[in-house]
């Protein structure tokens, strides 16, 4: 009995020892794992780092973008656009002796402190004794135009010479609309003093783009 019971004993401690090495082993691996998970945490944490240095670069990278965008909107085409508050807005004859049709040119004058951008046709109406009339667009193509502070842009108006020997519709004033504008600016007409009467089936007063001096510009 006392053989047998040296025996269970000498198992049990055999046992033991095994256990514990397993449970040794068990604990390495378990000690292993942290920096397989922090690796693969770590992964995922540069992961998370490259995603959170994502954000913050695209966040700081927009805002640098915006911030480049700021600077590039005075100086490299990506400025706010024109507004008639910022604008200078004057009206001359640039008509040429022999010329077949009498021609105004509208200069708008970037006054703001930033640069803008200004694209397509400004609204045009003559005020005349018979009511406003509109000018037709002449359908040329618009480019866009960066104005920095202080510079300039044209158009021309062109309207036909009131040769009927009638009095023909008296003009009394320009109203110009800058393009993406509402709000209207009143100038005096320098051209001509009346238009020839016209059978209504369009206006004989033409515009040009921005961009454009117009004839005898």
């Amino acid at each position: 009995m006392r053989v047998q019971k040296l025996t269970f004993a000498a198992l049990a401690i055999t046992a033991g020892l095994t256990l514990t090495a397993c449970q040794s082993d068990d604990d390495g691996k378990g000690q292993d794992a942290p920096p397989s998970a922090s690796s693969s945490g770590g992964g995922s944490g540069a992961a998370g780092s490259d995603q959170g240095g994502g954000k913050d670069s695209a966040g700081k990278g927009s805002g640098g973008q915006g911030a480049a965008a700021g600077t590039g909107s005075k100086e490299s085409g990506k400025a706010a656009k024109c507004r008639t508050d910022e604008l200078q807005i004057t009206a001359k004859d640039r008509t040429i002796d022999g010329d077949p049709d009498g021609t105004v040119v509208v200069e708008l004058k970037n006054r703001g402190g930033h640069s803008c951008v200004i694209s397509g046709y400004a609204g045009v109406d003559l005020k005349t004794n018979a009511g406003a009339l509109s000018a037709k667009r002449t359908g040329e193509q618009a480019p866009s135009t960066i104005l920095k502070a202080g510079q300039s842009t044209a158009f021309g108006i062109n309207y036909p010479f009131n040769k009927s020997g009638g009095s023909g519709v008296r003009i009394t004033g320009l109203l110009v609309t800058p393009p993406n504008e509402t709000k209207t600016v009143s100038l005096p007409w320098p051209g001509g003093a009346t238009l020839p009467v016209t059978d209504g089936s369009g206006s004989p007063v033409k515009v040009g783009p921005i961009g454009s001096a117009g004839q005898g510009g």
